[in-house]
C-alpha cells in the first residue's frame, strides 16, 4: 500500500509524478518533496514558491514545514527570503539535532550555509499581482489579505513510513515577518507512521488556535476513520471559534492514516484536493457544503480542472 493526500488542485501534477515513484518503491520523504517542490516552482499558483504572494512590503516571505512519521523529526523555515526550495530547507532541518525551526535571516543564513539555491522568488506576475491590489484598496473596502492557499500533503510509502509537508507564501500583503498554521508542527501539519496524517490550508491565525492537525491524528489514534477525524474536528473546532469569537477563519484540512484510507473536511463552500493510491489514480475532488451545512464530495470534472489551469495562466494585466 502507498498514497498521497494533498491540498488544492494545483497539487495534481506533483502527486502524479510522486506516486508513480512510490510504486516504484521512493520513501515517503523524497516523495512528498519532490510533489511539493513542483509546486514550488510552478509561478502561476501564486501563493506557494517561486511567484508568491507578497508581504505589504512587495517582499516574498515563504514558510514551509516537514515531517518524519517514524521519528516525529521535524523541520521548519519562516519569513525566509529568495531560496527556491523552502520545503528542502524545512527537511534538511529535520536531521539536526536542535534548531529545527528557524526563521528570517537565520532561516536564509542556514540555507546558505548548506548550499541552497538562491533566487529573486518575486516574478513579474506576483509584482502586477501588488500593484493592482494597491489600486484595489484606494477604491474599495476590500481586505487586503483576500486570496491565501497553503500546499499541504500527507504520504505513505509501500514501506509503512509517513511524512507530511506544508509550504506557502502565506496571507497576501501580509505584515513583514508574519507566520501563519502553515509551518507550525501540530497546526499546519502532524504525522505519525503509527497511525497518519493531516494537514491544513486556511486563515493559519484560526487554524492554530486548535491546532487542528493534531486533532486529527488524535482522533485517528482514538479509532476514528480520516473520514470521521476530519469531519469531527473542523465542525468542533469551527463552532467552538464562532461561540468564543463570533466568527472563524477558512479552515480545510485533509488527512492519510497507515492504511492509505483518507479524508478531508472544510468550513468553506468549495475546497479541492488530490488523492492517489495503489488501488486509486490521482483523482481532484472538491469538497462541497449544502445550505446545512453538510458536506459532499465530488469529482472535478474535466471542463473544471481545464477552466483552473486557464485561469490561472491567464495574463495578468495592469489595472
Amino acid at each position: 500500500m502507498y498514497g498521497m493526500i494533498a491540498t488544492w488542485r494545483m497539487a495534481y501534477e506533483g502527486v502524479e509524478d510522486a506516486v508513480r515513484q512510490l510504486a516504484k518503491g521512493t520513501g515517503a520523504g523524497d516523495a512528498l518533496v519532490a510533489a511539493i517542490r513542483a509546486v514550488e516552482d510552478e509561478e502561476y499558483y501564486k501563493s506557494v514558491g517561486y511567484g508568491g504572494l507578497p508581504n505589504e512590503e512587495m517582499v516574498v516571505e515563504l514558510d514551509a514545514g516537514y515531517m518524519d512519521g517514524d521519528t516525529l523529526s521535524i523541520g521548519c523555515v519562516g519569513a525566509i527570503r529568495d531560496f527556491s526550495s523552502p520545503i528542502c530547507i524545512a527537511r534538511a532541518l529535520s536531521d539536526e539535532p536542535v534548531n529545527n525551526f528557524l526563521v528570517g535571516e537565520g532561516a536564509e543564513k542556514y540555507a546558505h550555509r548548506h548550499g541552497f539555491a538562491r533566487k529573486n522568488m518575486l516574478s513579474e506576475r506576483a509584482k502586477i499581482h501588488y500593484q493592482n491590489r494597491v489600486k484595489e484598496l484606494k477604491q474599495t473596502d476590500r481586505k487586503p489579505y483576500s486570496g491565501h492557499d497553503t500546499v499541504g500533503m500527507i504520504c505513505l510509502d509501500i514501506q509503512g513510513h509517513m511524512t507530511a509537508g506544508t509550504s506557502t507564501s502565506g496571507l497576501f500583503m501580509k505584515h513583514a515577518g508574519r507566520i501563519g498554521d502553515s509551518p507550525i508542527a501540530g497546526s499546519g501539519f502532524y504525522v505519525d507512521s503509527q497511525v497518519g496524517g493531516a494537514s491544513a490550508t486556511g486563515l493559519g491565525e484560526d487554524v492554530m488556535k486548535g491546532c487542528v492537525s493534531y486533532e486529527i491524528v488524535r482522533l485517528m489514534r482514538e479509532g476514528k476513520t480520516p473520514q470521521e477525524a476530519c469531519e469531527q474536528a473542523v465542525r468542533h473546532f469551527d463552532a467552538e471559534l464562532r461561540r468564543r469569537r463570533g466568527q472563524a477563519g477558512d479552515m480545510s484540512l485533509v488527512a492519510m492514516n497507515n492504511k492509505g484510507e483518507w479524508g478531508a473536511a472544510t468550513n468553506i463552500d468549495t475546497f479541492s484536493f488530490v488523492v492517489a493510491t495503489a488501488q486509486q489514480p490521482p483523482t481532484v475532488y472538491l469538497v462541497k457544503r449544502d445550505e446545512t451545512g453538510n458536506a459532499h464530495f465530488e469529482q472535478a470534472s474535466a471542463a473544471w480542472m481545464e477552466d483552473y489551469v486557464r485561469t490561472r495562466k491567464a495574463a495578468v494585466e495592469r489595472k
